[in-house]
């Protein structure tokens, strides 16, 4: 996708770095790595950012520091203002769906800003926004920290991305897990086999009397959760390992 149709992440004068760590790490996980800081309060490059964009270097690296919001998007045509109030100033309301899809249809360059964490966007900045972009959240709790509402807009320009492109889509949607299907019961009944041999002669099974329950405990434990055949062998390693004589 052309680099024109990301946005640039504007943070205004963001109080932590962890903070700012974090919403790099949000905007990555949505391949947005344009990062501009306006006045960040604990000044530019922050030790605390790093750990906190879990290894979202490049998006710490490239961000540039700005400082007033007016020079940060002075080179955008287009700027979105996130905020939950109007705060006097008479402009468009759109949501972050239609914020994606503006970015990706409107040509020129679109900015995005954040305001601090404790007060928002001021007026003087909000004024520079085209629109308004806020999010339906719960009206008796309105309250996204500032990683949470970068990775919510990132989150909708992709997605936005992807119903536009089609095939070409912006993102791979992860498989939830690599499952192999459960082992054979040949291998299974290997297991529980390799698993007695090891216990019978320690006297696991005694008394007599409750063997035979024992025995079916044991294997009900053992066939519960469905181990595939590379953990039935991994599992069969671990048996031999430790019934192997220590050598001198």
């Amino acid at each position: 996708m052309a680099e024109l149709n990301k946005p640039v992440i504007v943070l205004v004068r963001p109080q932590l770095g962890e903070n700012i760590g974090k919403a790099a790490r949000a905007m990555l996980n949505f391949g947005l790595t344009e990062l501009r800081l306006v006045s960040p309060r604990d000044g530019w490059p922050n030790p605390s950012a790093g750990p906190a964009a879990a290894g979202a270097d490049i998006v710490l690296e490239r961000a540039k520091v700005f400082a007033s919001t007016a020079e940060a998007v002075a080179d955008c045509q287009h700027v979105h203002a996130t905020t939950v109030r109007k705060r006097g100033v008479t402009k468009p309301v759109i949501g972050a769906d239609d914020a994606g899809r503006l970015v990706h249809t409107v040509a020129g360059r679109h900015a995005i800003i954040f305001g601090p964490e404790r007060s928002g966007l001021e007026t003087e900045d909000v004024a520079l926004a085209r629109n308004i972009l806020t999010i339906p959240i719960n009206p008796e709790f309105a309250s996204l920290n500032l990683a949470q509402a970068v990775i919510l807009v990132a989150y909708e320009w992709a997605r936005m991305g992807r119903a536009l492109a089609g095939a070409d889509a912006v993102l791979v949607q992860p498989t939830l897990e690599e499952t192999l299907p459960p082992a054979p019961q040949e291998e299974l009944e290997g297991l529980i086999a390799h698993i007695e041999t090891i216990l019978e002669p320690r006297d696991y099974f005694l008394p007599e009397g409750r063997a035979e329950a024992t025995r079916r405990t044991l294997r009900g434990v053992l066939t519960k959760p469905g181990w595939n055949h590379l953990e039935v062998r991994t599992l069969r390693g671990v048996l031999t390992t430790l019934n192997r004589k220590i050598r001198d």
